[in-house]
């Protein structure tokens, strides 16, 4: 606490502050390699068995549905109406909006009726409470602020276990304004009736606050000479990629406050004849860093990787995209997939850099899977920070130069920050101007990727 409170000191009065380790994960033991994980306690359980009602909402979820516009998702039994009551104090609806509903098919299995309602426009840093469908329970979510501060909670691969309840309780211990998870979301694998436990599971946090996700190789779900793929995954987890000029939902973009965030899809075409390589060459040409001073970037599969798991599993997506986000100055590339966590340096093109994003995995979330506890060695020159653990991140944007991230290891029913480092942004270092050029064209990506005479030599100084 006490380095973390001159760190802000230092911040406000102007003073660049780099990163520390954390006191409290000194004074916890071991982290990192060193870390022994301890069993998960037996106590943790889940609400599979709880009868499911036949009426009324089930599986209820909030996202951002494009400037101060919200999207409730909800799924019945019953053919209630696609409606959402809504208002600043409980029972008092002042608003309604009304929507729209679908459902899918998947082998022998049939869903619910499932709604889509944007409800809005929407105060700012508001609570708002609502009803869904005219009858049931209850909700209440907050708006997130339009100013720094922003907190965003992370976690990946998350699933339905013990761990991944106490991920859960870890994140609904936080205050944070919007929760993003970069893919591998129920591990329903074909087993239709996980995603409605999955829905369940999350329901008193996504109904609460935006949950941002996008998609793993688990949603993918695809029968050979079917039509399936992603299917679940599309009906359920609407996102606003229509609010973002985007073809597919499987990748869009949205703001919050001063940062703008990018959600890719690592399981649909990406290379530079692709619709995801032209939508993302657009949208990154539509971002105004004096407005969203922070670039912040979501997708399933790392680039950056030293766990013997899933190794150069996202090499050809690196080798299309990294040279459009390099230029455009991401400064975090947050990814899950290796069940495990690791920090890396500014880093591109595989070389320290200090114009280069942070890149984070964080696919720990407590999937049934286990562990990826193996690393290669000796550790890579770029990576900072790895730890086999399950757990969830924090990201604080302080303001438009510092954010800080923190990873919180799960020990036991004790969420321990394990690693923590302030983050300066690209923008406050001076690096859009040297990098940013205002075409996206290939032409000129081997000049801003460092590999042109006449682009400044990369740092061996490790950045923040």
């Amino acid at each position: 606490m006490v380095a973390g409170g001159v760190a802000l000191l230092l911040i406000l009065v102007g003073i660049p502050w780099i990163g520390f380790p954390s006191a409290g994960a000194a004074a916890a033991g071991p982290i990192g390699e060193d870390y022994v994980r301890p069993p998960p306690r037996k106590a943790l359980s889940l609400p599979w068995g709880r009868v499911r009602s036949s009426a009324g909402p089930q599986q209820v979820h909030i996202s951002l549905a494009g400037n101060k516009h919200m999207r409730i998702t909800w799924v019945t039994s019953d053919v209630s109406s696609s409606i959402v009551e809504y208002g600043k104090a409980p029972g008092a609806y002042r608003s309604k909006s009304e929507g729209e509903s679908t459902s899918y098919g998947f082998l022998l299995y049939k869903s619910g009726k499932i709604h889509h309602v944007v409800i809005g426009p929407l105060e700012d840093d508001t609570i708002y409470y609502y009803r869904c469908g005219g009858q049931g329970p209850e909700f209440h979510l907050k708006t997130p602020p339009s100013r720094f501060p922003v907190t965003f909670t992370v976690t990946g691969d998350l699933g339905q276990t013990g761990w991944t309840s106490s991920t859960l309780d870890h994140i609904g211990d936080c205050r944070y304004d919007v929760h993003l998870l970069p893919g591998d979301l129920s591990y329903a694998d074909y087993q239709q009736h996980l995603w409605d436990t999955f829905g369940d599971l999350v329901q008193p946090l996504a109904s609460a606050r935006p949950w941002m996700v996008t998609e793993g190789n688990h949603e993918k779900e695809m029968i050979p000479f079917l039509n399936t793929e992603f299917r679940s995954y599309n009906a359920r987890w609407k996102m606003p990629f229509e609010e973002s000029d985007s073809p597919s939902n499987l990748f869009y973009s949205f703001e919050v406050a001063g940062a703008h965030i990018i959600m890719l899809g690592s399981y649909t075409d990406y290379d530079e004849a692709s619709d995801q390589y032209s939508w993302l060459k657009s949208d990154l040409a539509k971002v105004d860093r004096r407005r969203t001073p922070w670039l912040l970037v979501l997708f399933h599969v790392p680039w950056y990787n030293s766990n013997w798991a899933h190794q150069r599993e996202g090499e050809d997506m690196m080798a299309a995209m990294e040279p459009l986000l390099y230029a455009a100055g991401a400064d975090i590339v947050l990814a899950g997939h290796v069940h495990a966590y690791e920090r890396t340096a500014r880093v591109v093109g595989g070389r320290l850099d200090p114009c280069g994003a942070v890149h984070i995995t964080i696919g720990d979330g407590g999937n049934r899977e286990g562990l990826a506890q193996r690393y290669r060695d000796p550790k890579p020159h770029w990576s900072v920070f790895r730890e086999a653990s399950f757990g969830h991140g924090e990201l604080k944007i302080v303001n438009t130069s510092h954010a800080h991230w923190g990873w919180h290891r799960n020990d036991d029913d004790e969420p321990v920050r394990s690693d923590e480092v302030w983050i300066k942004s690209l923008v406050s270092s001076g690096c859009i101007a040297r990098v940013q050029q205002p075409e996206f064209g290939k032409s000129q990506e081997a000049h801003r990727m460092g590999w042109a005479d006449t682009r400044t030599k990369p740092s061996s100084k490790i950045f923040y």
